[in-house]
């Protein structure tokens, strides 16, 4: 009984700061991260009391488009959006920035295929274009504040025959088409590992998808790879549950600070 009490509290609460203007800070002092990929961006754990509490320089950029207290669910994919690492990631890089505020631009899409990020593609899952919603939520935030980062997440969806061995082409190509867009070649770019879950093997073509993941930093300038080692699933052997987020989020802000410092 305590679980749907405290989704329908976050949700009360979420509509309510989504309801006021949040005040910002001077564009330099507004520090924006992107949010790309698929479902384990976007956060599928279930949302529990913390999760719910707000940082007043943790900001995200809501579906309607305004600049809101982050709280989770951060994304709007699909209905079973949940708990995602972005929120603890943000946290961590505004404790590390005094006076500096973070916005977070939440555009991931649940079982979206790299494929899927390219302009002008329909994605019938979600009835979206997972490329050309993100450049419209991009081009709504970057005038209030300074873009510093891109987190990826994504690779289930192409761990296929025939897709898996293209796959790290493809994630370069996006890499740059991200710097194009938002005019910056040297955007710090970071790529999460799929769920290595105990007892859940592997087959090869999420091997060869991984690699792709490992070899970024060695053949793309100003990238960054994290672990997903001794992480847990929330029990579809696919998705991380609550507490692997929040990690993930953690090593997601240690890559971003190592490679920035």
């Amino acid at each position: 009984m305590l679980r749907p009490f405290i989704c329908l509290l976050a949700l009360f609460i979420t509509v309510c700061v989504s309801a006021q203007d949040t005040p910002l800070p001077a564009k330099d002092k507004f520090h924006l991260f992107l949010l790309v990929g698929q479902s384990n961006m976007a956060g599928r754990g279930v949302v529990e009391a913390q999760d719910s509490v707000v940082n007043p320089r943790v900001l995200m950029l809501s579906k309607d488009g305004k600049w809101v207290p982050a709280m989770d669910p951060m994304h709007f994919d699909k209905p079973s959006a949940g708990v995602g690492l972005g929120k603890t990631f943000g946290k961590i890089i505004a404790e590390a920035n005094p006076g500096v505020t973070i916005g977070l631009i939440p555009c991931a899409v649940g079982g979206s295929p790299i494929d899927t990020w390219k302009p002008g593609v329909f994605y019938p899952a979600t009835k979206s274009h997972p490329w050309d919603d993100m450049v419209k939520r991009v081009e709504l935030a970057l005038p209030a504040g300074t873009l510093k980062g891109i987190l990826w997440h994504q690779g289930e969806s192409d761990a296929q025959p025939r897709l898996a061995e293209t796959y790290a082409t493809k994630l370069h190509d996006l890499v740059t088409r991200l710097r194009d867009l938002v005019k910056s070649p040297n955007m710090p770019f970071i790529a999460g590992q799929m769920g290595m879950f105990e007892g859940v093997p592997w087959s090869p073509e999420m091997v060869l998808v991984d690699q792709a993941h490992r070899d970024l930093p060695k053949q793309v300038p100003h990238t960054a790879f994290v672990t997903a080692e001794g992480l847990h699933h929330k029990g579809d052997k696919v998705h991380f549950d609550s507490a692997a987020y929040r990690e993930l989020g953690k090593r997601y802000a240690a890559a971003y600070l190592q490679m920035t410092k």
